[in-house]
């Protein structure tokens, strides 16, 4: 009795205490963006004065389209200032969250959301940067910060992938035996959000998604209010999606709408 007891008091309280370090997993920089005339840079002052650092790869034109990217939880987002030709033309902004990269502070979800609103301002003001085509792309745990930003501001389409109704849904599925309703902090509900988002959406879901399943993605999807287009990339799960050619196919057809 007094083993069972432990673990049921144990397990709920290790999850409380830990749950930071098992959702975000800051990641150090993983290379650092070769020079090239297209490629800046970028320090960006979040509300409390932490520091985030970036970079700015710069499409075509003179004042192009930009793509905002969010990652996921273990994901330090210098690896797509080298895939920049996939899509089409736009510019993209990569801002590491909070503690992975060259970032400063810790990640949370209060912070983490608040930054992306920060970031998009950030962005629309600079003047090579068209900033009636802004596009805000969340990966994993990114979704959350991609929808929380569409809600907050004006975009002009938003790509999501691996996305979830909720932090809370996903624990559900995974730890059926713990509350987590009553214990995770950190609970992205992008579900809540959803419905009066009226941008245009892409939503791109790996078929064999063990970490993110379909089902949670779909929720959301079927909530959006405007414009979407759902997209199963097959033979793929959470973390080979975007080694998938359909999946970067899919992403530079939707950009191409929007330009």
């Amino acid at each position: 009795m007094k083993i069972v007891l432990g673990v049921a008091i144990g397990a709920p309280l290790f999850m409380w205490l830990f749950q930071e370090r098992m959702l975000f997993f800051p990641r150090p920089l993983d290379f650092r963006p070769a020079p090239r005339p297209n490629v800046e840079e970028v320090s960006i002052v979040a509300a409390d004065g932490v520091k985030l650092r970036g970079w700015l790869v710069k499409g075509d034109g003179a004042r192009p389209p930009l793509v905002i990217y969010f990652g996921g939880n273990a994901e330090e987002v210098s690896w797509l200032a080298d895939l920049s030709d996939h899509f089409a033309g736009w510019s993209l902004l990569l801002v590491n969250y909070r503690g992975y990269g060259e970032s400063e502070g810790k990640p949370g979800e209060k912070e983490l959301l608040e930054d992306g609103l920060v970031i998009h301002d950030y962005a629309k003001r600079r003047p090579e940067v068209n900033s009636e085509r802004i596009v805000a792309m969340g990966r994993s745990l990114g979704s959350g910060v991609a929808v929380h930003l569409a809600a907050h501001r004006f975009l002009r389409g938003v790509i999501l992938v691996s996305p979830y109704d909720s932090i809370v849904e996903v624990a559900k599925r995974h730890y059926p035996f713990l509350p987590v309703s009553l214990m995770l902090r950190h609970r992205f509900d992008s579900l809540a959000r959803a419905p009066q988002i009226e941008a245009p959406l892409l939503c791109l879901v790996a078929t064999e998604d063990r970490v993110i399943p379909v089902a949670h993605s779909r929720t959301l999807f079927e909530a959006w209010r405007g414009a979407k287009t759902w997209h199963e990339v097959p033979r793929s799960d959470h973390d080979s999606i975007s080694g998938e050619p359909e999946y970067w196919g899919s992403i530079a057809d939707f950009l191409k709408t929007l330009r």
